[in-house]
């Protein structure tokens, strides 16, 4: 990333890290790109294709164990290392989802109003993980609580199929905003506290503040967002190319042990 920083550093900073090349992972990835292809031709998952049949969603698809091997294939050690340095003593992994982009993604998703769409179009549907909103009420709140967000990509695409976009350093903004917005309320009212304005008031900021950023990377290579970093997906790029089943990533959002009031901390 072109800093003197340690990675400790930069991830602290940016709010993202990538890490290069692992032989062990690329293994890896052939395993879950097998499994992945398998898994969004079930017919058991048919309802996870939204976006006019231009994004298979994917969640908790892939069938690994709580240390993320696939068909006995390890992540490997160098990746686990990686995160250890990073988190300290890793949770269990979840079943990971595969997110699976094809050519004409975005197309709306079945629901979606005309402005929802348009922020999926412009802005990428950039979000921060873990917050739920209710449609019919349009109450926003912290839902979910992930340590982190690890991306693995399992096939081959081109730079502009559909990539990561992360703004850069946007989980000091957010992450503030939202502590701020939860100390509002007693604690135990936090898990259903609304946050919706401020959430709103944060991502205008990062928007205006933060710079815009396409990660692509290949097999073999990952990375890995901080859990109040705003990310979403890029439309599907003029020209892009992937192989034939479209742009496929893993991702692993290990949950925090401790819950909302460890997850909200910087």
């Amino acid at each position: 990333m072109g800093s003197d920083l340690s990675p400790q550093d930069q991830f602290a900073q940016r709010g993202w890290l990538r890490f290069p090349y692992d032989p062990q992972l690329a293994v890896w990835a052939t395993a879950a790109r097998r499994a992945g292809q398998a898994a969004a031709q079930d017919p058991k998952h048919v309802h996870w294709w939204q976006c006019g049949d231009t994004w298979f969603v994917g969640v908790d698809v892939l069938e690994n164990d709580t240390a993320g091997a696939i068909n006995g294939v390890a992540l490997g050690e160098t990746l686990l290392q990686h995160l250890s340095t990073l988190f300290g003593d890793l949770p269990d992994f979840h079943p990971a989802q595969v997110s699976i982009i094809t050519p004409g993604y975005p197309k709306p998703r079945e629901g979606e109003t005309e402005a929802a769409f348009g922020y999926r179009l412009k802005r990428d549907a950039a979000h921060v993980d873990g917050l739920r909103l209710n449609r019919d009420t349009g109450a926003r709140v912290c839902d979910e609580y992930h340590q982190f967000i690890l991306g693995l990509p399992l096939n081959e695409a081109s730079a502009t199929a559909s990539p990561m976009v992360l703004w850069d350093g946007s989980h000091h903004i957010m992450q503030r905003a939202l502590a701020a917005a939860l100390a509002e309320h007693p604690r135990a009212d936090w898990a259903k506290a609304d946050i919706s304005e401020p959430y709103k008031a944060a991502r205008r900021e990062v928007f205006e503040t933060c710079a815009r950023i396409e990660l692509a990377a290949r097999p073999g290579e990952a990375y890995v967002i901080h859990r109040h970093l705003l990310h979403g997906v890029a439309p599907w790029g003029q020209g892009a190319t992937a192989d034939p089943e479209g742009r496929m990533i893993a991702y692993f959002r290990p949950e925090m042990v401790g819950g909302l009031g460890d997850w909200i901390t910087f």
